[in-house]
């Protein structure tokens, strides 16, 4: 016995240039009929919150899926699958597609070669498709730009909810973010994870589609302009801050990165912030506030 909820629709050209468009949704538990072989055009995770089975790949191999976990359908693959006959499963689904579906995947957010992919915890996965089929109601003049929006926050909860990362990400990056202002060599990063240069680079390029190096420099670049938007620091004592010793390399750097000079940057953000610059993450429930107004 199983049951099963589902609703497909058909997005027009213009919705297609949003980047991502959800064709379909669906929620499903039970022991649901075996899936495949077959071979689709387009993408579709399907999260598996209760239960286990089996998932079979191309090349014959079968792999246990024991939940929370994650089967990844990229188009093009032939894929074959089912909840275990006796058990069952619990399973929600979302077919997708769209030109943001090749960024993500060089991003890493969507993995072709590893179609299944244990989950810490498929609450925010489930909550997101959630409000993809409440989206899905029979009249919704929203639909397509609600589900296709749905679509790409359950990119991120996927990612989040990957079992290799933490409640911060993934370890890895946790940690290069964290030493990214000292004057460190990628060999020396390396090093301190007990990892080869190789081994870096494969750990970064998996979680954040990027080299290390290009990874260091993202989030230097990003508190520099923190910086040079919310203070009023000299250029040379923003380089210094963000690891660099040399402020004229540091400003090449950030024209050919960021395309205009430091000091031009600061020009444009045109304003200075009351009170100083500060770290500290704002309380969405209570923000910060000048004279009892809201900022």
């Amino acid at each position: 016995m199983y049951h099963t909820w589902m609703r497909y629709f058909t997005p027009s050209p213009v919705h297609h240039r949003l980047g991502l468009v959800c064709l379909g949704v669906g929620l499903q538990h039970g022991a649901l009929p075996t899936v495949g072989p077959r071979t689709l055009d387009h993408h579709v995770a399907v999260v598996v919150s209760a239960g286990s089975g089996w998932y079979r790949a191309p090349d014959g191999r079968r792999t246990t899926v024991t939940a929370p976990a994650l089967i990844w359908l990229t188009p093009g693959t032939p894929h074959h699958y089912s909840a275990d006959p006796d058990t069952g499963w619990d399973e929600a689904f979302v077919d997708f597609t769209g030109p943001a579906t090749t960024t993500y995947t060089e991003l890493g957010y969507i993995e072709p070669d590893r179609p299944v992919v244990p989950l810490s915890d498929a609450a925010a996965p489930r909550a997101a498709i959630g409000r993809i089929a409440r989206a899905a109601r029979r009249g919704n003049p929203l639909l397509e730009v609600e589900t296709g929006a749905a679509v790409h926050e359950l990119l991120v909860a996927l990612r989040r909810a990957r079992a290799d990362t933490n409640a911060d990400g993934d370890p890895v990056l946790t940690a290069l973010a964290r030493d990214a202002f000292q004057p460190l060599s990628v060999a020396e990063h390396a090093a301190r994870h007990g990892m080869t240069q190789a081994e870096l680079r494969t750990a970064v390029r998996r979680a954040a589609g990027c080299s290390p190096k290009d990874y260091l420099l993202t989030i230097r670049l990003g508190r520099a302009k923190e910086l040079l938007a919310a203070t009023e620091l000299p250029v040379a004592a923003v380089a210094r801050r963000i690891g660099y010793d040399d402020p004229a390399y540091f400003s090449r750097l950030f024209t050919r990165r960021v395309g205009t000079a430091p000091v031009r940057f600061r020009e444009q953000q045109g304003r200075a912030v009351p009170g100083g610059w500060s770290d500290r993450i704002p309380d969405p429930e209570h923000p910060p506030t000048i004279a009892g107004r809201s900022v």
